[in-house]
């Protein structure tokens, strides 16, 4: 999508590698504990100072000091000083201290559940913490770790506490319990132990996300079941693919294969990272962008193409009088629903380009003659347009959808279906309008803010990577545009918000450096995201943790 000519304060920032797999090694009481880390990303490497500083505490081998002569376990609690808050990646929202030894994994300590329906998160922490899956079990040993449904509240909050030389993790759901051995996993990495006392934790948004523009460029499978397992441990819960623009198309289609780039993804391919992503409780959130941005579907049907008034064909844009045009991108709608089971859907519909014209009319005369015969003699081609949008929506019913905010026009009779939600990237387009008009207005809006959340490949048209440190200093949900928060009282209707790479000029960073790149970016978006109040921590505080847990 080439919404990248906009300016912004330059401010460089890149992530360090990603952690390999590693070992820590605890001594416990009198006996000793081991936990094995799996990968949580890919191999990269890169440089920058955002890097360098998170590099000081990688994966690895890692000894906790000694422990006193006495055992923990024979210890009176009344020994042990006051606990403090678990440091972890995002934070969480609340810690009620207690004396303790805390809990730290050991070889005969095992994970538990209460209900088959954790099985997937009880196997996944056991196996991060080298300990060993009981399955479902009524009995209590020492050291257990136990994972619970039933918590309540909010339907991804839970809570954890820490008691006895035990753990147990009760959630609202299965995604709750899910982001409460997160904590846990982080908390023992990070310290070795998990501290004595009760955490009770939710997010403050519920859309939290990542978008990879895979059109552009491609990105190898592997490497995106890395992010995938990177944002499931940041608690993350959507991954967004923008997957079809006018440099390639990059997902295998049975409608339609002459669409498809040379380079793509094979739909078993993104079986494999729709289910990875599903076991993080991440769901994948697709986008065909249209009406524009459709060149390489027109490469293959250039019959299409949106053509002026003296022939001249406009890059990227099919023409939506065609009902031709309207099947073929239904047709490649429908096809991936089946492909993306979750319940969300990027419809686009950012600059088109007959619509960034003085006179729309008079440039594209057949545009105005298909608003006016569908929707009556005062349609422009601006109502054509919203009822193209409104079209795709019922293409994909039954999900939710989102679209650009450029995509909604001003003082249209034919109206954006009211369920479509704004995505919000920029305020400089033709005609824009503040963000304040579209919640005025009772529109919902996902934060995809291009001031602070647009990482654009290359720095085109002014563009600079953005850094972890303005992230996690100076933006929150409620800055949509610009710098400038929006007021408290539509708090409840910004639904959260989403960190995007863009691959305008796609050979400018390998795979490895976007993912250095973006790695403090990430972890300051998903603080943001999971608190939106200001973090207890210094920018260099939560830099030197990232480099301990995540």
């Amino acid at each position: 999508m080439s919404r990248h000519r906009r300016g912004r304060r330059k401010s460089g920032g890149r992530r360090r590698g990603a952690i390999v797999a590693g070992a820590f090694v605890a001594t416990v009481g009198l006996g000793v504990g081991v936990g094995v880390w799996a990968s949580t990303s890919g191999s990269s490497s890169g440089t920058g100072t955002e890097a360098a500083a998170s590099t000081g505490a990688s994966a690895g081998t890692r000894s906790t000091p000694s422990t006193p002569a006495t055992s923990p376990s024979t210890r009176p609690a009344s020994s042990y000083p006051l606990s403090t808050a678990p440091r972890t990646i995002p934070a969480v929202t609340s810690h009620t201290p207690a004396r303790g030894p805390g809990w730290r994994p050991a070889k005969n300590y095992r994970v538990v559940i209460d209900d088959s329906r954790l099985a997937d998160e009880g196997r996944l922490i056991a196996g991060e913490l080298g300990i060993a899956y009981g399955g479902e079990a009524a009995d209590a040993r020492d050291g257990d770790v136990r994972l619970e449904l039933g918590e309540a509240g909010p339907s991804e909050s839970y809570s954890m506490t820490v008691s006895g030389g035990k753990v147990t993790v009760s959630g609202a759901s299965e995604a709750a319990v899910f982001y409460g051995t997160r904590t846990l996993k982080q908390e023992v990495r990070g310290s070795g132990a998990a501290p004595e006392g009760v955490v009770r934790d939710a997010p403050a948004k519920p859309v939290r996300g990542f978008m990879l523009d895979i059109a552009r460029k491609n990105f190898s499978a592997a490497w995106i079941e890395d992010r995938v397992r990177e944002l499931g441990d940041l608690k993350f819960n959507q991954l967004g693919l923008h997957f079809s623009d006018d440099q390639g198309f990059r997902i295998a289609s049975d409608s339609h294969p002459e669409v498809v780039s040379k380079v793509h993804l094979t739909k078993a391919e993104v079986r494999s990272i729709v289910a990875l992503a599903a076991s993080r409780h991440i769901e994948i959130v697709p986008e065909i962008d249209s009406p524009g941005h459709l060149g390489a579907v027109i490469a293959a049907h250039p019959e299409l193409q949106l053509r002026n008034v003296n022939g001249v064909p406009t890059k990227g844009a099919v023409d939506i009088s065609k009902t031709a045009s309207a099947k073929l991108v239904d047709d490649l709608l429908k096809e991936y629903t089946a492909l993306f089971p979750g319940s969300s859907w990027h419809l686009g519909g950012d600059e088109y380009q007959a619509l960034t014209v003085p006179n729309p009319a008079a440039l594209y005369p057949q545009l105005a003659t298909a608003a006016r015969n569908a929707y009556g003699s005062g349609a422009g081609v601006s109502d054509l347009a919203t009822g193209w949008l409104n079209d795709r929506a019922k293409a994909v019913a039954g999900r939710t959808v989102r679209a650009w905010n450029d995509g909604f026009y001003r003082g249209t009779s034919v109206q954006a279906d009211k369920g479509i939600q704004v995505a919000y990237w920029t305020g400089k387009e033709l005609g824009a309008r503040k963000p304040s008009e579209y919640l005025a207005a009772g529109r919902k809006v996902v934060n995809y803010n291009d001031e602070f959340l647009y990482y654009v490949l290359g720095e085109p048209n002014t563009f600079v990577y953005p850094t972890g440190q303005r992230i996690y200093e100076q933006w929150n949900p409620r800055v949509l545009r610009g710098t400038t928060a929006v007021d408290s009282s539509y708090d409840a209707q910004i639904l959260g918000g989403v960190f995007a790479v863009w691959c305008d000029l796609s050979n400018s960073q390998t795979q490895a450096q976007v993912a250095v790149g973006i790695r403090m970016p990430l972890r300051a978006t998903a603080q943001k995201l999971w608190d939106v109040r200001k973090p207890a921590l210094s920018w260099t505080q939560f830099r030197e943790l990232a480099g301990k847990v995540s």
